[in-house]
């Protein structure tokens, strides 16, 4: 963004008050200033404690400072007032009011990043869309990419969008944006005729980027291709689906995408209430907790090995006999008897639909 939209503002101030009024930037250097003499100097060692401020006001060297509000957890600009005492921080709350009006208005007419974000995040008309792509000189019809980054612990820290940001330098075409308190979307610009291999080698080079001793620290979902801009919403939310889906049935994937969700976008998308009723139906002689942790283990084995019993005895070393004896076993319990293939698709669905009550916090 121009400092001469917040310059011009300052300027004003200075008919107003007799306090310097200045904004600085992320990495403490004045961008814009009251007092001319004042732009481009430097203050660094500021950045720390007006980020610890939370948006508040801070008193530093007899100046204070206030943060401008950003979508990340990191300020873009501060708007600092000369004084420490309660007129400075009045006028640096004011500042704070009109400069960010101005930075608002200047995004919403000149930043593709601002537009496109207004885009996925579902504020802006179709119609307007179209108009706001002209002004800007977005291509309306283009193949894009639509991926969601969010950390697997949100304890640690958020998603560096600093590293993404260098993996795609392009911002003309390319744009990774902070949404809401954890997530980063970015939006990639993809050569035409671009599939679904093409997605997931950019979401495993974004995964690969942000391993942390060879482990996986984030989630990326991956949205269907929207070839038109008014599609990149629709897109937005497959990711964030993905993500949740993947989070309930296949836990040991970290690169989820939307289109190889299977049966389980259909289970997350039943009310919770119509998948009670469901296990209450298929489990009529004991509930599915009846079944203790080794006879699971053992239906999920028998799962993997396509239903065949020789095989899965082998797996988990013990023979065919027992094998089938443990079958047995969880007919009586169930009435289900998992070497029949309809019994089996029946198992199988009500134990994805009981990970997904339990993972909305329901006991069924």
């Amino acid at each position: 963004m121009s400092g001469r939209i917040f310059q011009n503002v300052v300027l004003q101030f200075k008919e107003t008050t007799d306090r310097t009024i200045g904004v600085i930037d992320s990495e403490g250097t004045v961008i814009a200033c009251s007092e001319l003499t004042g732009i481009g100097k430097k203050w660094p060692k500021h950045v720390e404690a007006i980020e610890a401020a939370e948006g508040g006001c801070v008193t530093l060297e007899g100046k204070t400072f206030k943060a401008m509000p950003a979508w990340g957890t990191h300020f873009d600009y501060a708007v600092f007032a000369s004084g420490d005492d309660s007129v400075g921080r009045t006028v640096c709350s004011m500042a704070v009011v009109a400069l960010n009006s101005a930075k608002s208005y200047y995004e919403e007419k000149h930043d593709k990043g601002s537009f496109i974000k207004n885009i996925i995040s579902d504020n802006i008309l179709i119609s307007d869309i179209y108009m706001r792509a002209k002004e800007l000189h977005v291509p309306a019809e283009q193949c894009r990419g639509v991926f969601v980054i969010r950390p697997v612990d949100h304890r640690l820290d958020a998603v560096p969008m600093d590293v993404i940001q260098s993996l795609f330098p392009d911002r003309q075409n390319d744009f990774v944006l902070s949404v809401g308190e954890e997530d980063v979307a970015l939006i990639h610009q993809l050569p035409d005729g671009s599939g679904t291999r093409e997605l997931e080698k950019v979401a495993a080079q974004i995964d690969e980027a942000l391993r942390v001793d060879g482990e996986s620290r984030v989630f990326v979902g991956i949205g269907t291709i929207a070839s038109h801009l008014r599609e990149l919403a629709k897109s937005y939310k497959e990711a964030q689906i993905a993500i949740e889906v993947g989070k309930v049935f296949d836990t040991e994937r970290f690169v989820i995408n939307y289109e190889n969700l299977g049966i389980g976008r259909l289970i997350y998308q039943l009310p919770t209430t119509l998948c009670e009723m469901f296990l209450q139906e298929v489990f009529k002689k004991n509930p599915i907790d009846a079944l203790d942790q080794e006879t699971l283990f053992t239906i999920y084995k028998f799962f993997e090995n396509n239903l065949n019993v020789s095989e899965t005895a082998r797996k988990l070393f013990v023979h065919r006999n027992t094998l089938v004896y443990r079958l047995e076993k969880i007919k009586k319990l169930t009435g289900l008897d998992l070497r029949e293939f309809d019994d089996a698709i029946t198992f199988k669905v009500a134990l994805m639909v009981k990970k997904y009550l339990t993972s909305r916090g329901i006991e069924a």
